[in-house]
């Protein structure tokens, strides 16, 4: 039985769990819109206790919180720009994302939407990164606040009945009247708390997520993403496929030559087997050499060569050069599900060595999606291919890995200045700490945020316009 069977079980589990419990306590659980409120005392003392014993600490690190709350908000601007640019002049990466732009983090959103570029997104995760991510980023406002003597009434968990499977939230009930008397940098301080906390998960969840990678996956194989090519002048083209030309244009170059097979362009004294593509501004065009993997249409992460395992570039090339043109090599290369066989007969190299012809073209992501997670990739060799040292490995690192971007994710989102997060509140108490106008600073907050929700609006009717 696979993953998804297990993840599917627990989901159904955890849904009648959440019914009964619902229905048992029914009479202490409190509607707020479209929330239910289940109101406790877990963890008042300890939120109390911590507080107090921590003050002075917790007050340094207030200043920490609210300069990383308008770096947040910052950075949450910045990003909501380029989203808006995306959707409305960038169709075609809109087509590929395929999610809205207000999208509910739900589990199976990868599967669902086919996002092929994102780990998968189980129940399972979900439930265990949501609670991760909830319980400190509350926790934290709870803790900053006492460190204020701002009490914690209650703590609690708040439900969404009408989505499925049922969505969870947590909360901490602070004594607002209390909470209005404190300074303007006092009451920043613990709004921008929840997301402190959202940032020292995500922070050690990367550093968890290095070290368990390296400590359990191992490099077993070479991926590249082409085959090899060259950049010639177009005037440097004398023959195309035995036909003699002189000042080519590009159009005639493609029209002269095969599509799907190989062709002998002649350029000095090189010659090239297919056209990759121009050179923008520039009198260059790309085309790829004769080489082996062109010519037998290689294709996998090259796991050995000749029976001898290939763990990096440096080992394939010396595997390699331990042969010469003309020599038949047997590399064994693995697809994504499974492994096969191919016998490569070797060339020379454009300069005399021997080559089988593939590249490592470094690629530029166009899109902040794409951003994101190359940024979560990072430390990982782009060229490696690893496998797992144990079995679950993979499992346990997709949950590192989606625990880092919800939980960054959620810090720059909460720092948005719209009412309906505390950063809106943080932008309010900022305008009126500049302007020392409650007028000013309430007008200014309902501006910006209803010009947001207008922005959002916008934004989803270009996705609809886009994706249906």
């Amino acid at each position: 039985m696979d993953v998804m069977f297990w993840d599917l079980t627990l989901m159904a589990i955890f849904v009648i769990a959440i019914s009964v419990f619902l229905y048992a306590r029914r009479e202490r659980i409190k509607r707020e819109g479209l929330l239910l409120l289940y109101h406790t005392k877990w963890g008042v003392k300890f939120i109390d206790r911590f507080g107090k014993k921590h003050k002075k600490f917790l007050k340094v690190l207030s200043y920490i919180s609210v300069i990383l709350g308008y770096i947040l908000m910052i950075l949450m601007i910045y990003l909501f720009v380029q989203i808006l640019w995306v959707y409305i002049f960038e169709a075609n990466i809109v087509k590929t994302i395929k999610l809205p732009p207000i999208t509910p983090l739900i589990p199976y959103l990868p599967q669902i939407f086919q996002l092929n570029f994102l780990p998968p997104f189980y129940f399972s995760y979900w439930i265990i990164i949501l609670a991760i991510v909830a319980i400190t980023h509350e926790f934290f406002h709870g803790i900053f606040a006492r460190s204020f003597d701002v009490k914690t009434k209650t703590t609690g968990f708040g439900f969404f009945p009408f989505f499925f499977p049922v969505f969870l939230a947590a909360f901490v009930n602070l004594d607002e009247k209390t909470m209005e008397k404190r300074k303007n940098f006092q009451q920043m301080s613990v709004l921008s708390a929840g997301t402190f906390a959202n940032i020292i998960t995500a922070i050690i969840g990367g550093l968890l997520m290095i070290l368990f990678f390296t400590a359990s996956f191992a490099p077993s194989g070479v991926i590249y993403n082409d085959y090899a090519f060259g950049y010639v002048n177009m005037s440097s083209i004398t023959s195309v496929n035995g036909v003699p030309v002189h000042n080519i244009s590009y159009g005639l170059l493609s029209n002269m030559t095969l599509q799907g097979r190989l062709n002998k362009i002649i350029a000095g004294n090189e010659t090239f087997a297919a056209i990759k593509g121009i050179v923008p501004n520039s009198d260059q065009i790309a085309l790829y050499y004769d080489s082996p993997a062109l010519k037998d249409n290689l294709s996998g992460a090259i796991i050995s060569l000749d029976g001898k395992k290939v763990a990096s570039l440096d080992g394939l090339g010396s595997l390699i050069q331990n042969h010469s043109a003309g020599d038949k090599i047997i590399l064994t290369l693995f697809n994504g599900s499974a492994t096969s066989n191919k016998t490569i007969t070797l060339e020379n190299s454009p300069d005399g060595k021997p080559w089988i012809g593939i590249t490592f073209e470094s690629q530029s992501s166009s899109g902040i999606i794409s951003g994101i997670t190359n940024w979560l990739a990072s430390y990982k060799d782009p060229h490696i291919y690893y496998t797992e040292r144990f079995t679950g490995a993979d499992f346990i690192y997709n949950l590192l890995w989606w625990l880092v971007l919800v939980s960054f994710s959620i810090a720059l989102v909460n720092m948005l200045p719209v009412g309906i997060f505390d950063g809106g509140r943080f932008f309010y108490l900022t305008v009126l700490s500049i302007t020392k106008s409650k007028k000013i600073a309430e007008k200014t907050f309902k501006f910006v945020t209803y010009l947001f929700l207008v922005l959002l609006l916008v934004l989803m009717i270009f996705w609809a316009k886009n994706f249906f």
